[in-house]
């Protein structure tokens, strides 16, 4: 009963931030978006912050739309039913496409094509054509042929 009632409770706290982002700040936050409370959204930009439809940022996450050290700002757009890791780096000016999968602790220089898991420092396509649901969650069948194939390629 009480899991029950903490999870309502950060879910419905993961929304009013979302209505927070886009009505004070004026970010383009879609539906049914939940971003935590512990990840990063840069302020410094906030209107060049475009996130779709059913999209998952976890903690830690950090998103960037500016870059003090070149001086400059950039639009960056994250797609619809994504799924943005813990303590993943999303860079100012990277478009994310439709139902990607951005790994924990990945750090995302350039842009991601749709239906991509991506990891790694920079983070590099790790498969190609995957299918997501609302927040970025993916079938079993397609889980398993994910941890397949990064389990191949930690052996390689």
């Amino acid at each position: 009963m009480l899991v029950r009632l903490r999870t309502s409770l950060q879910i419905a706290l993961t929304k009013v931030r979302a209505v927070w982002l886009r009505g004070i700040w004026g970010m383009d936050i879609g539906a049914d978006v939940r971003i935590s409370g512990k990840a990063f959204i840069d302020f410094t930009h906030p209107a060049g912050l475009h996130i779709g439809d059913a999209t998952m940022i976890a903690p830690g996450a950090r998103i960037l739309t500016h870059d003090f050290v070149g001086g400059y700002h950039r639009d960056t757009h994250i797609g619809a039913r994504c799924f943005v890791g813990a303590n993943a780096i999303i860079l100012p000016g990277v478009s994310i496409g439709d139902q990607c999968i951005i790994a924990a602790g990945a750090v995302v220089t350039e842009d991601v094509p749709k239906g991509s898991l991506v990891a790694g420092n920079p983070a590099r396509i790790i498969r190609s054509g995957i299918t997501t649901t609302r927040h970025g969650r993916t079938l079993a069948s397609t889980f398993e042929a994910v941890r397949a194939e990064i389990a191949h390629r930690q052996n390689v």
